[in-house]
Parts: C-alpha cells; sequence; structure tokens
C-alpha cells in the first residue's frame, strides 16, 4: 500500500484489520492533528500496518477479550504530528526519544503502541485502587514491552517491540519506574496475584513465554 494521496486510499487504510477487534481506523483519530488541521497518515502505511498488527493481536486483544471494550486514548501518530506535539508542550515525547511509541513507521525503531483506558479498570481507580495492581497483572498475562502510567483514567502507554523491554513507569504516587527493563519485580508471583485476584479471568489467546 503507497502513503494515501486520496480519500479513497485513507479510507481503504482506515478498513484495514489489524487483529481479532481492532481496525486501523480508531488509532488516526487525534485531537491534536483535527484541531491544527495536521493530517495524521503512515509515512510508510505498509510497515505501520504490519507493527500494528503485532501490537494489536499481542496485547490489545487478550486485553478486550478479558476486561470488555478498550478506550484507545492516542494511537498512531505521523512524525510530524508528533513534533509539532513535543514542540507545542502537548503531552507527545520528542520524536527520537527512546519510549516514544506513538510513531509506528520509523525504518530503525521496531515499536507499536498507544495509549489506552481500560473502563473496567477506570471505574475501580476513581474509587480508590491502586494502580500498581493492573501495572502488574499486565506483567504477569502479557508479553509487553514498556508501560507508563498517567492519572487521568489510569489510562497507560502500552507497547510492543520484538524484543521486549519489560519495563513499567508511572505518573501516578509513586511516581518513577516501578520495574527496570529486565528486572525482577520485588513482590513475588504470590503476592503480586493477591493483588489482582478479584480481576476477570485472563481469556487472552496465549500466555507469554
Amino acid at each position: 500500500m503507497r502513503r494515501p494521496g486520496s480519500m479513497w486510499s485513507l479510507e481503504t487504510l482506515g478498513r484495514a484489520r489489524l487483529s481479532r477487534h481492532f481496525w486501523m481506523r480508531e488509532f488516526l483519530h487525534s485531537e491534536i492533528g483535527n484541531f491544527h488541521e495536521i493530517s495524521n497518515i503512515p509515512d510508510d502505511p505498509d510497515l505501520a500496518l504490519e507493527r500494528g498488527r503485532a501490537f494489536a493481536t499481542t496485547l490489545l486483544d487478550p486485553l478486550e477479550e478479558t476486561f470488555g471494550r478498550i478506550f484507545v486514548r492516542s494511537g498512531y501518530r505521523s512524525v510530524r504530528l508528533n513534533a509539532f506535539g513535543n514542540a507545542h508542550k502537548l503531552n507527545c515525547a520528542r520524536n527520537d526519544y527512546p519510549l516514544e511509541c506513538h510513531i509506528w513507521d520509523l525504518p530503525d525503531r521496531p515499536v507499536a503502541g498507544a495509549s489506552i483506558v481500560i473502563p473496567w479498570f477506570a471505574d475501580r481507580y476513581a474509587q480508590g485502587r491502586d494502580w500498581r495492581d493492573l501495572a502488574w497483572w499486565l506483567h504477569d498475562h502479557l508479553d509487553y514491552s514498556d508501560i507508563w502510567f498517567f492519572p487521568k483514567l489510569c489510562a497507560f502507554n502500552l507497547a510492543w517491540r520484538p524484543v521486549p523491554l519489560r519495563r513499567i513507569d508511572s505518573y501516578i504516587v509513586p511516581k518513577g519506574t516501578l520495574l527496570k527493563a529486565g528486572a525482577d519485580p520485588a513482590e513475588t508471583r504470590d503476592q503480586r496475584a493477591a493483588r489482582y485476584a478479584d480481576f476477570p479471568p485472563f481469556r487472552g489467546i496465549a500466555l507469554p513465554a
């Protein structure tokens, strides 16, 4: 697929299916792009779709099957759109930031990610639930690369990489790094499981190795 140059080709891109539950269209929406009239179209649609399929199949489908509908807060960002957002302090990391996961079609950086909300958990978080309960559930059930939590709605950046970093950070108190890349959790598996004992049964396609 060449870079969309018409409404028809952009519509075709939006209709591309990434996984059992997700299509490309829901990752192309951008409030920044809409407000500032900046198109959010991949420079390399084929590469964006390839990585988006790996991301959605590996990480998002198991979440949707376990918790119900997942809200995509911010998905794909074009190089131009992300750079604009960073330059104008609109909560976008710089394009060359190692943990930037929204740009899916950089040839030398194999990554795809999105900022998402799990409504099932957001309701419990609003009542005081510890964000780390969800963080450890994600760690124990998904083959994620990096996760970064945010205070509003307990949204979090979730990223896929072919070689996962297995890193968790947060802007929610206690702020900072919960798990360094490649490190073992401070809590045991039993301690972590006790945190999420009331979570729905895992219904993902496959557990990570």
